[in-house]
């Protein structure tokens, strides 16, 4: 099952069964609207606080992955899950509503395919039939945390994300239709000294072109044997940074083939700067946009790279620089997918 250091080769191939994602009003009016099963059309579903809205996305996510599989939620052994906010309460307490076993996880943005490796790796190894796997992101609520809350009208550089409103979560079974989990490359952390809050993509390129080429040279496998590779929120100027860094390293990869979650879920014109980010911002892309092209037939193979920066609020402030993580996971068409 271990392939080299980093990777693990899932040799009874988990199914990603079912999948939901939510989204709040600005990811209405973007790119891909239609590959979300709830949509919001404002940014407080009905709660006394922003917190608490993600809270409220993450639960009809993981909500909507049950209905759309043929199982029950007492079935589901595991909820693993995180997201962005201090001690990340909004996934522990969407927990305590689903009442499921639960592994809380924080590797920021990259949460969401380290929650879905963690997943497969557990169903692999028969330590479970199902198992929830997701992450959320409010953009109120992460602004709040990270930088200032957005009634100041706080100036951003043209360096900075949109963190996505949302919540995306996959249904891991150990049989079923659908694609299949077939490997996961785990990260490590990556420091290149930068400290600017308001360039992550920019501190996050190193820790992705890390992470991939592990992959590649652990797998044994060139860039084209994915269909696509998809980072989670580089935005603009870390894939350009990775793009680069690619180019030094000697890997070939076409523009074209690779392509970034934070690029695909807003449309041109929307006042996102650099791009998308967020703990949502993959797992929504993956598990509606993504996964809904390999039911179609469009795409078989994808290589899915979420990207993190594992600064705080108190690190920021002690000057500290932002250490970054990329964990990559591969998924590919199933044999009965439907």
């Amino acid at each position: 099952m271990l392939v080299g250091h980093r990777t693990w080769v899932y040799e009874n191939k988990p199914v990603i069964i079912s999948t939901g994602t939510v989204g709040g009003p600005f990811e209405a009016n973007g790119n891909i609207p239609n590959d979300f099963d709830i949509l919001h059309d404002n940014m407080w579903l009905k709660q006394d606080s922003f917190e608490k809205s993600q809270q409220k996305m993450m639960e009809e996510a993981c909500q909507v992955a049950v209905k759309n599989s043929s199982i029950q939620k007492e079935q589901v052994q595991f909820f693993i899950g995180g997201d962005l906010i201090n001690q990340i309460t909004p996934t522990s307490f969407t927990a305590k509503t689903l009442d499921i076993p639960y592994f809380g996880l924080f590797s920021a943005c990259a949460t969401s395919m380290e929650s879905l490796a963690l997943s497969a790796f557990l169903i692999n190894g028969n330590g479970a039939d199902y198992i929830l796997s997701g992450s959320a992101s409010h953009n109120a609520a992460v602004e709040k945390q990270f930088r200032y809350p957005t009634e100041y009208g706080g100036q951003k550089p043209p360096t900075a994300q949109w963190t996505v409103t949302g919540a995306g979560c996959a249904l891991v079974a150990k049989e079923g239709k659908g694609p299949v989990i077939t490997s996961a490359t785990i990260g490590k952390v990556v420091d290149m000294g930068m400290s600017d809050p308001f360039n992550m993509g920019g501190a996050m390129a190193p820790a992705a072109v890390d992470t991939l080429e592990t992959h590649l040279r652990e797998r044994n496998v060139e860039p084209s044997y994915y269909d696509l590779i998809i980072t989670g929120d580089l935005g603009h100027i870390g894939r350009h940074v990775s793009l680069d860094l690619l180019k030094k390293e000697g890997i070939p990869i076409s523009e074209d083939q690779y392509v970034d979650c934070g690029l695909t879920i807003y449309r041109e014109g929307q006042p996102v700067l650099a791009g998308g980010s967020g703990a949502a911002c993959s797992s929504v892309v993956t598990y509606g946009h993504f996964l809904n092209q390999m039911k179609q037939g469009l795409i078989n193979r994808i290589l899915v790279i979420a990207t993190g920066a594992l600064h705080s609020t108190l690190s920021v402030q002690q000057k500290d620089p932002i250490p970054c993580i990329a964990h990559a996971v591969s998924i590919e068409t199933g044999s009965d997918m439907s």
